[in-house]
């Protein structure tokens, strides 16, 4: 885990960026964009940017672009708000966190359908065999091993006696 001091940083820079993005930054190509993360090196040295954009694939191509093209700037205003030595360099990425939560949602609304489909197959099923599958014995039998253990009993007495 990275130095309390350097989430600091880290934190700070995302305020920036942000604040940035909403105010300063005119860029006609920047599209509705949230920084999601930001991570740093130990050194301080580099600034990893995650954003995400509402909308479809060419408003991200068009906010890629304008963050490229205002990465100095951005730079320049982090370097003064942060008052560090060495200002670390910006590098922006589309977080993939919203084509992952859509493909999430895809799966989970295929696993209910299958779930469904299950639960109206089986709402008119019933058991292949009897309701109560396990063997019981029946009372006759009971009486049969009873006799038989009386009558074994008794012979067992007629052999003890003839000796």
């Amino acid at each position: 885990m990275a130095s309390p001091r350097v989430r600091k940083i880290a934190d700070r820079i995302q305020v920036i960026v942000a604040e940035m993005l909403e105010r300063r930054i005119k860029d006609p190509r920047l599209g509705f964009v949230t920084v999601t993360d930001v991570r740093v090196t130990g050194d301080t040295q580099q600034a990893t940017i995650f954003y995400t954009v509402l909308g479809e694939e060419a408003d991200r191509v068009g906010t890629a672009a304008a963050l490229e093209s205002a990465k100095g700037l951005l730079r320049s205003e982090v370097a003064k708000q942060l008052g560090i030595r060495h200002s670390p360099s910006l590098t922006f990425i589309a977080d993939a966190l919203p084509e992952n939560a859509r493909h999430l949602d895809d799966v989970l609304a295929k696993a209910r359908q299958s779930d469904e489909a299950v639960a109206a197959a089986r709402a008119g099923a019933t058991y292949a065999g009897e309701d109560d599958p396990y063997r019981k014995p029946r009372e006759d039998d009971l009486l049969d091993e009873d006799d038989d253990d009386l009558v074994d009993d008794d012979e067992d007495d007629v052999e003890d006696d003839a000796q």
